[in-house]
């Protein structure tokens, strides 16, 4: 296939494309919606790794029939402060959006809601839920499990955990609401993919190859999918972020009954696509504290945070989400910046699927 270059498209050119495949892949329209959002939001974010770059992925899991653009989205359980959605082995967008939404409702009638889902798949990027609560006045947390195994527990050699993401949003009056998003691996799968298309090397820390050993050759990595756990190595933690990997898990997949991979080993499974769990939580703080005055204090508290003395005058204190922000309108103003093997690889989604490939600068 020939290389076009990379490439610069407006989030209008993008959306329409994404919507263009999405509908003829059999998503329902109001599933179209909420998905394009997300994925809109996750790109225009500056997280590439989440975004339109899982395209291809999809299509293939769809091959596989492992996944279905149109599955029903049913309710297991609900009680007043928690439920539990099955997506019907369906992409994890709507679903997700789903559970927060149900969350969010459940937040604003008791104060808290807990919603997990099984029979999901991947769902993008995590933060997007937790910010869905902001708008309400709540704060709003967001876990996934992951269709694969890719994380190495400390002092093994083999993957039995996913990235298994945790995001946090805590809203605001005066300055950016607070919105954490981050895996328990060292990096996301998706930053090696993005290192493969760009024939780029990894840091020395962020995987290991196939014998368990340190890697910092993108195409070993992404293949072997070996990520070290938050940290890197027992020296610098990385046993904290495989415990928390592990805490994600519990509560996506234990609490909801998804599938957990590394269990179904035994049975030859490598990747648990169609049976992800996910967990999501809104909590309003005013029903707790009796009054308004948490995000005032927030504010307050992150400015003090910005307020610190920075070690370099030209590199200020950030507040967590602070490079989203500024991702999302440099993006929102001048465009997504697409690389030449992403753009091809949309590019042969859409040519597979009878679309129209419509991405210029």
């Amino acid at each position: 296939m020939a290389d076009h270059g990379d490439i610069t498209v407006s989030a209008e050119l993008l959306r329409r494309q994404l919507e263009d495949l999405l509908a003829a892949w059999g998503m329902p329209e109001d599933y179209i919606r909420v998905t394009a959002d997300i994925i809109m939001d996750t790109d225009l974010c500056g997280i590439d790794s989440h975004g339109v770059g899982m395209l291809s992925s999809y299509d293939q899991w769809r091959d596989d029939g492992d996944l279905f653009f149109d599955a029903p989205i049913t309710v297991v359980n609900d009680i007043p402060s928690m439920a539990l959605l099955d997506a019907g082995s369906g992409l994890g967008h709507p679903a997700a959006y789903k559970a927060m939404t149900l969350a969010i409702e459940k937040a604003k009638a008791t104060g808290i809601g807990m919603v997990t889902v099984r029979k999901s798949n991947h769902f993008g990027a995590a933060g997007y839920y937790a910010k869905m609560a902001l708008e309400h006045g709540l704060i709003g947390i967001a876990m996934t499990a992951t269709p694969g195994a890719a994380v190495v527990p400390t002092f093994g050699k083999q993957s039995m955990i996913g990235t298994n993401p945790i995001a946090f949003a805590a809203p605001t009056k005066r300055n950016p609401p607070f919105v954490l998003d981050m895996a328990t691996s060292t990096v996301a799968v998706g930053k090696l993919a993005i290192s493969h298309r760009l024939q780029k090397p990894i840091p020395l820390g962020w995987a290991l190859d196939d014998d368990g050993q340190p890697t910092t050759d993108a195409t070993v990595a992404r293949f072997a999918r070996k990520l070290t756990p938050l940290g890197g190595s027992r020296e610098l933690g990385s046993h904290k972020g495989y415990g928390l990997g592990a805490m994600v898990e519990i509560l996506c997949s234990i609490m909801s009954g998804a599938s957990i991979l590394c269990m179904e080993r035994d049975k030859g499974m490598t990747f648990n696509i169609g049976d992800v769990g996910h967990f999501v939580m809104a909590a309003d703080p005013a029903a707790l504290r009796g009054d308004d005055g948490f995000v005032d204090e927030l504010d307050d508290y992150i400015d003090a945070l910005r307020a610190t003395p920075p070690a370099d005058p030209d590199q200020p204190v950030l507040i967590a989400g602070d490079p989203e922000w500024a991702q999302f309108e440099e993006r929102s103003k001048n465009g997504i910046p697409l690389s030449a093997a992403l753009t091809e690889e949309i590019r042969g989604c859409a040519d597979k699927a009878g679309v129209a490939f419509i991405l210029t600068n």
